[in-house]
């Protein structure tokens, strides 16, 4: 979605060492951004984005990557840094952010990650397992796969702990039994230790009430548009390959089918808004199940856009 702020949570500044690495968590247009570039504002330190596609060169507008403006208040670091089509996983995630939460930091150097991929904050401070990469032969099949088998090929002990709606979710579980010949489950509790304990940082997850949040994925939309998101799809379409993973971002065929004349204004609006409103409900759902030993950052409405001192 559009890359500009509509304000940022209210939060007691006193709540947040200003020597301890900040996490902050949220769906989609909850503020999270705005939230870490006051923190840094305030008490310093670099920002480190922790969502999957905003990592990807192509569609900064889209993904919401951070503006000229923002750039010039604080350091950003892990944003639009791949190639549209590179592979990256959440170990290479762990491996580009490692470096970030070495001490002692440099002075203004605390790191505030923040970003909307659950799956990132979960493995920095819980552990990754060590799973083998998927070969590209298994990839493709499994591409191929209806999500309905590859939900009956898992085992049941894996299947009970997934979300068996979220195709990437299954899909990957059932590559790792392909390739490995183990569970993902299995795989899971021979975890090593994390990078970081949630003892050594402010865990922020900022849980906003749905008809705030959809009032402004809404506004947003508009916001993405005015900020040139029909320029930024023209720029993508030689390179357009609905199989890279920066496809995957919000918008992404919308906005293509858009430009190619496939789909009218309205319908590219509707499908966009209803995608964004369907992925932040995943996020919610994340937080709820995931997140239990964070602080949660309630946003009851939309008066709330201030870091309280």
């Amino acid at each position: 979605m559009g890359r500009c702020a509509i304000g940022q949570p209210m939060i007691e500044l006193s709540q947040i060492h200003p020597d301890k690495p900040v996490l902050i968590y949220g769906p989609t247009a909850s503020g999270k951004s705005g939230l870490a570039l006051e923190i840094a504002r305030r008490q310093g330190g670099v920002i480190v984005n922790a969502d999957a596609l905003q990592a990807y060169q192509g569609w900064p507008i889209l993904t919401a990557q951070p503006s000229a403006a923002d750039l010039d208040r604080a350091p950003h670091h892990l944003y639009g840094h791949l190639a549209f089509d590179a592979p990256y996983s959440v170990g290479d995630w762990l491996r580009d952010v490692a470096p970030f939460l070495k001490r002692p930091y440099k002075t203004g150097a605390r790191p505030i990650i923040v970003g909307g991929t659950g799956l990132y904050f979960t493995a920095l401070t819980e552990g990754l397992a060590e799973i083998p990469p998927t070969p590209a032969g298994i990839r493709a099949k499994a591409d191929a796969i209806p999500l309905p088998d590859l939900v009956s090929a898992l085992d049941p002990a894996t299947a009970a702990g997934l979300d068996l709606n979220n195709r990437a979710r299954v899909q990957r579980a059932w590559e790792v039994q392909q390739t490995t010949g183990r569970s993902i489950r299995d795989w899971q509790d021979a975890t090593p230790p994390s990078l970081l304990a949630l003892e050594e940082c402010t865990a922020l997850a900022l849980m906003p009430d749905v008809e705030w949040l959809n009032a402004r994925i809404q506004t947003r939309y508009a916001i993405m548009m005015d900020a040139g998101a029909m320029a930024e799809a023209k720029a993508m379409v030689p390179n357009w390959d609905q199989t890279a993973p920066s496809s995957k971002a919000i918008g992404a065929a919308e906005m293509i089918q858009l430009i190619g004349g496939d789909i009218t204004p309205d319908s590219a609006r509707e499908a966009i808004i209803i995608a964004t409103r369907q992925y932040a409900k995943r996020q919610r759902t994340w937080l709820r199940s995931r997140m239990k030993r964070w602080q949660t950052v309630a946003l009851p409405n939309v008066d709330d856009v201030i870091l309280s001192t």
